[in-house]
C-alpha cells in the first residue's frame, strides 16, 4: 500500500464513513505503527488526506422563562448572587467563576 492508497483510505473514512477526527487519527497511527514496527519499512511522507472536521458546538442557552424559573427556585444568598451575575452579563459570570476557582 503506497501513499495514494493511504490517502484514499483516510479520505474514505472522513468523507464516506463520516468518522470522527479521533477515529481517523487512530487509523492513521495504526498504519504508521504497521509500517514502522511490523513491516519495518518507511512510511510515506506528506500524506494529504481529507481530514475529518470536529462538529461546531453551540453553547446551550436558556430562554428568559427558563432562567426566571431557575432563579425563583434558588433561595437566600445564592439567589441574590445569581441575580447579580445574571444582570451583569456573561463577562461578569466568567470573571466570578475564574475568581472562585483560584
Amino acid at each position: 500500500m503506497g501513499k495514494d492508497e493511504i490517502e484514499a483510505y483516510l479520505t474514505h473514512l472522513a468523507v464516506t464513513r463520516h468518522v470522527s477526527p479521533s477515529t481517523q487519527n487512530q487509523a492513521f497511527n495504526a498504519l504508521l505503527f504497521l509500517y514502522r514496527n511490523v513491516l519495518e519499512i518507511e512510511f510515506p511522507e506528506n500524506i494529504n488526506a481529507y481530514r475529518s472536521k470536529r462538529p461546531a458546538r453551540l453553547p446551550t442557552v436558556l430562554t428568559k422563562a427558563e432562567t426566571i424559573k431557575i432563579i425563583s427556585i434558588i433561595t437566600g444568598f445564592h439567589q441574590i448572587m445569581v441575580k447579580i451575575l445574571y444582570g451583569k452579563g456573561p463577562s461578569a459570570k466568567a470573571s466570578y467563576i475564574h475568581k472562585a476557582a483560584t
